[in-house]
């Protein structure tokens, strides 16, 4: 009985010294695990940080690479959308009711940034609006390439927002180069996710056939576009931001409501020839001398391939505004504006979601025709461009609204667009310009809208945005 005792016994030691060391190396496998996976945490959250690729600081020069930084921690205490990212169901309702508090009190107390600096905005000075979505890294190269503009110190900066987004804040928030004001649309998808002029549970689907949504009683079921679609907020914000913003800084704004010069119209993913504001003043003076019906200045076009040599970056062509051609780096002053303003019933109901094509289509409808002698012959439309040859405002956006590519790198075109203006230094400032008189050999026929701007909601909130103004 004895023997078989001791082997158990035995046994016994030699199963518990197995289980002691099978525990040690557990614990220590643990350990080491999780040693790792804090390490891979910690690395995780610096590398969730947004990371300027490397390759774009080449294209900035080194004083100008604080705009390439980025905000240091993103404790905010708002939802990740404030944040930068895109998710519309990741902002509690108690987010949205903190961005709303912010946008008011920054409507509300429009400060202009750096006025101690540079001292009072000049009643003549150019105003620039830049509107802004949410695409930072295209505003970065925005910014940039205004630093780097001949007298962009005498300027207002004016920044229009339809995200809160603390990032673009804290970049917008650095210049320190002119005057700078942060405005917000305050009618914005973020701000309202569920209830128009975002979308509600209740809205019509855009595809559905106006017979189902009578039956479903959806809310807009009564109102589809003229081609049978129902509206989508994230395409009728655009235009809604346009027209806001427009009334905004013409007519609410206590530093530009009596501002008499240029207004010009930018947007995120626009970049500036070191030379654009002495073209515009360029441009300016010569409507009063050369052309007194042009009333809208246009630096920008959406050629592919450019040309500065000769006399050519003085050329300037005089031409009626057409929407697909002239709307990037459009500039007009507060004339021009109160005859637009005048159409805002047909600019708000025109059924395009798009603020150029409904421009276009008051500047065809409800303006008066350019008429009278010099240089223009008759012209059915109410806005007549000067528009520069050699542009001096470029279009960098790859990607947007309308455009989603695989890769929306903006590297490439940056690099493009500067090699240009290297190669055409000598040719930049010209110190008079060329007009010329495009030929208009027929009437321009009223077109159809696009479409997406059939709900009634839509209309009355845009013709608020002007009677808010003070504007009948």
């Amino acid at each position: 009985m004895r023997g078989p005792a001791v082997g158990v016994v035995g046994g016994g030691r030699a199963s518990r010294s197995l289980l002691v060391r099978s525990l040690a190396f557990v614990f220590l496998a643990t350990f080491l695990w999780l040693q790792v996976h804090v390490i891979n945490l910690t690395s995780r959250d610096w590398s969730s940080q947004p990371v300027v690729n490397e390759s774009l600081y080449a294209l900035v020069p080194q004083e100008l690479h604080r705009f390439l930084k980025e905000r240091r921690g993103n404790g905010t205490g708002l939802g990740a959308q404030a944040n930068g990212t895109s998710s519309q169901q990741e902002l509690s309702e108690r987010d949205i009711a903190e961005i709303r508090r912010q946008i008011e009190r920054a409507n509300a107390e429009q400060r202009v940034h750096n006025e101690e600096a540079f001292g009072p905005l000049a009643s003549d000075a150019p105003v620039i609006v830049v509107q802004v979505h949410d695409r930072l890294t295209y505003l970065r190269h925005l910014i940039i390439s205004l630093a780097q503009a001949r007298g962009i110190e005498q300027v207002l900066l004016v920044f229009s927002h339809d995200v809160w987004n603390a990032d673009i804040n804290y970049l917008v928030q650095n210049v320190d180069f002119c005057r700078v004001m942060q405005i917000f649309y305050p009618y914005s998808i973020q701000t309202h996710p569920r209830s128009f002029p975002g979308e509600s549970a209740n809205d019509c689907p855009r595809n559905i056939r106006k017979e189902q949504a009578l039956s479903l009683g959806c809310t807009n079921a009564q109102h589809p576009d003229l081609y049978g679609h129902y509206r989508e907020a994230k395409f009728t914000q655009t235009k809604h931001h346009w027209w806001w913003k427009a009334n905004r800084v013409f007519d609410q704004l206590s530093a530009t409501r009596n501002h008499t010069g240029m207004v010009l119209f930018l947007e995120e993913d626009h970049y500036v020839a070191e030379d654009f504001l002495h073209v515009l003043r360029l441009m300016e003076r010569t409507c009063r001398h050369s052309c007194e019906r042009c009333n809208v200045l246009s630096l920008g076009t959406y050629l592919k391939t450019y040309n500065y040599y000769a006399d050519f970056s003085k050329k300037a062509e005089v031409i009626p505004w057409i929407s697909s051609k002239h709307n990037m780096g459009m500039a007009f002053n507060r004339a021009t504006w109160s005859k637009i303003r005048k159409c805002a019933a047909q600019f708000c109901s025109y059924d395009d979601y798009n603020w150029d094509w409904s421009l276009q289509h008051i500047a065809q409808s409800c303006l008066s025709p350019s008429r009278g002698a010099g240089i223009l012959p008759r012209l059915d439309s109410g806005l007549i461009t000067m528009m520069m040859r050699a542009p001096r405002v470029f279009h960098i956006g790859e990607c947007g609204v309308h455009h989603k590519k695989a890769n929306c790198e903006s590297t490439t075109v940056i690099a493009k667009v500067q090699n240009v203006l290297r190669s055409a230094r000598s040719s930049l400032y010209p110190s008079q310009l060329s007009l010329t008189v495009a030929s208009v050999s027929k009437k321009t026929k009223l077109r159809k809208g696009n479409g997406g701007w059939g709900d009634v909601r839509d209309h009355e909130l845009c013709l608020n945005m002007t009677i808010a103004s003070g504007a009948a």
